[in-house]
């Protein structure tokens, strides 16, 4: 099975995972490395971040 490419870029996957703390796991192991509950914060806390810039914008 092939995988679909990302949605987020590197720069603010890198971002989410130094706020998280995870990031020096994602520099040992790479993101295969991270567990599936912090995928899912990285998830969310880049969907906040979305909806903080829409409202901003209005």
């Amino acid at each position: 099975m092939s995988r679909k490419k990302g949605i987020m870029s590197n720069d603010l996957k890198e971002e989410l995972a130094k706020e998280l703390g995870i990031y020096d796991v994602v520099q040992k192991e790479g993101w295969g490395g991270i567990r599936a509950r912090d995928a899912g914060n990285m998830v969310k806390l880049a969907i906040e971040k979305a909806q903080r810039q829409l409202v901003n914008k209005e």
